[in-house]
């Protein structure tokens, strides 16, 4: 088997508390403790829980936004918590990220053109004609047209507002992107929009995702395989059909109780309609 796209490994990471008392010891919150798994190129991982569980600690640490207390985030074989400033710098074209909040994320005072082309102006190494000419294929590839660069952000849609945010993952040609509530903030019309927009990039790009989400319904449509994430540990993990179908920790199964349903008999989809 070829070696795994990124490989996480007993990860763990702690956040120190404020003192309670003057002489007492601070308490200590395990954020994330002993998490493990690899992906794959050209699959997608679901990681899956409930607020607090772990799973945006979990993207910023894969994204090495943070520094974990213990384990490694490889990606083709190299930790990149031990990288050096500039190796790091240089290995972010390969992975990049979508944030949840697309009226947060864009900076309302560039236009897109400067959003979009930020990873290559953070590269270094490509010229400004070059930048606008990738940033046009990038719109293009999410649905926008290249007469969108000079725009701001508030005249889009928030749907809109997300493919400027693919587009600005897409435009390093990274290996993996991570995905935290990519469509959350999202009406559910355009939330499924966006779901299938990313499917189609991944078959044209081989493009491997790692999707953060509480949402079942939407891990179910994009992932390969699933990973529970409870009080910052894995409590199971498979292919959504067999974890969703029987669920083995009681943790997933109360997860799945928990999802409304429109229509029973029409079981996890009837959540949102992706088709």
């Amino acid at each position: 088997m070829t070696e795994p796209l990124l490989q996480v490994e007993n990860l763990v990471r702690e956040y120190t508390m404020p003192r309670e008392t003057l002489f007492g010891a601070p308490a200590k919150v395990h954020a994330l403790n002993g998490v493990s798994f690899t992906i794959h190129s050209g699959r997608s991982l679901g990681i899956v829980g409930e607020s607090g569980s772990g799973k945006s600690t979990l993207a910023r640490l894969v994204m090495a936004l943070d520094r974990p207390t213990a384990g490694s985030v490889r990606m083709l074989g190299r930790d990149l918590h031990t990288l050096p400033r500039e190796e790091l710098r240089l290995a972010r074209r390969d992975f990049q990220m979508v944030f949840q909040d697309p009226y947060g994320s864009l900076d309302p005072r560039q236009t897109v053109e400067r959003i979009v082309c930020e990873p290559l102006s953070a590269q270094g190494d490509s010229s400004r004609a070059d930048q606008r000419k990738r940033a046009g294929e990038a719109l293009d590839a999410v649905g926008l047209r290249v007469n969108d660069l000079g725009k701001y952000p508030h005249e889009f849609s928030g749907g809109q507002r997300q493919r400027i945010a693919i587009a600005r993952a897409l435009i390093t040609r990274p290996r993996l992107i991570v995905a935290d509530e990519p469509v959350s903030a999202l009406d559910v019309s355009v939330q499924a929009q966006v779901l299938n927009l990313m499917q189609d990039l991944q078959k044209e790009f081989g493009i491997t995702y790692m999707l953060i989400s509480h949402d079942l319904a939407v891990v179910h449509h994009l992932c390969d395989d699933v990973a529970v994430l409870w009080q910052g540990r894995i409590v199971e993990q498979g292919p959504p059909e067999r974890l969703f179908a029987a669920p083995e920790h009681p943790y997933t199964r109360t997860l799945l109780e928990a999802v409304p349903e429109a229509e029973p008999a029409l079981g996890l989809h009837a959540v949102l309609p992706l088709a």
